[in-house]
């Protein structure tokens, strides 16, 4: 009886052999011709087939490749987002085109242009002179809410918050039905609110939203257009009011530097 050989041990791979050819295998095809990686990988397939013969190297290169193929064939990207082929249908929707407001007609009261001394109007009404607007109920009132107010070239009280007197907003107390949002244009700049103004706007059942002017037209006009103009109304300030001094009739030079003229303002 011929005496039994013993068996080589079995070097362990070390762990960044084992991740580099278990998480990353298209990556190391390089390192793999070498014979320590070689070994390492039979030296793996023969752990896990339970056999303690490493196995030859054309099996592991074979199963390499394959591996490796199946890998990246699951990380192409798929060259469409529909799970079937492309249908030549005429009936498909497409969310991207659609909208839902397209066919329905802008108010005529939508505003159309914020001017520095007033507002264009979709109707073709023009709002100039230096006055806000009032749009209610589908009509337009010219508003200088500021001569409400002890000094008529301030609304903004000394704590920095917009404030103008309840005579303000009188034409609320007399509309009926009366909107359920106001959407307030403070100007050019946005500030915040001040609480006895908006104590007596919410005591008449209408919520508020304050935006510069800008931005609450586009506001206004989108509610607008969704819900009504009876549901919403809009009171705004021309971008032209520049506080302690008033409004300002055109846009030109900036307040004391050289070339500003005095007589732009109201």
């Amino acid at each position: 009886m011929p005496p039994l050989r013993p068996t080589p041990a079995l070097s362990r791979p070390s762990i960044y052999e084992l991740a580099t050819s278990l998480l990353s295998p298209s990556t190391c095809h390089a390192r793999i011709q070498s014979p320590r990686s070689i070994r390492a990988h039979s030296q793996l397939a023969s752990v896990r087939t339970g056999c303690s013969a490493p196995l030859p190297r054309a099996c592991v290169g074979a199963s390499r490749r394959a591996f490796t193929q199946t890998t990246r064939a699951r990380k192409a990207a798929p060259k469409s987002h529909d799970r079937g082929p492309v249908s030549s249908e005429t009936t498909q929707t497409s969310f991207e085109s659609m909208d839902v407001l397209g066919n329905t007609p802008a108010p005529g009261t939508a505003i159309d242009a914020c001017l520095w001394d007033g507002f264009h109007l979709d109707n073709g009404y023009k709002v100039h002179g230096g006055s806000g607007a009032l749009l209610v109920s589908g009509e337009v009132f010219e508003w200088k809410p500021w001569e409400c107010n002890p000094d008529p070239k301030r609304m903004v009280n000394a704590k920095g918050q917009w404030e103008v007197g309840d005579e303000a907003w009188g034409l609320f107390k007399v509309v009926w039905p009366k909107p359920d949002l106001l959407i307030i244009g403070l100007g050019k700049d946005m500030r915040p609110l001040s609480p006895a103004t908006r104590r007596y706007i919410n005591s008449l059942g209408i919520r508020i939203e304050i935006q510069d002017t800008r931005n609450a037209a586009a506001q206004f006009n989108l509610l607008a257009t969704e819900r009504g103009v009876g549901s919403v109304a809009a009171a705004m300030i021309p971008l032209g009011w520049r506080e302690g001094v008033g409004i300002k009739l055109a846009k030109g030079p900036a307040e004391g530097t050289e070339g500003a003229d005095e007589s732009l303002y109201l």
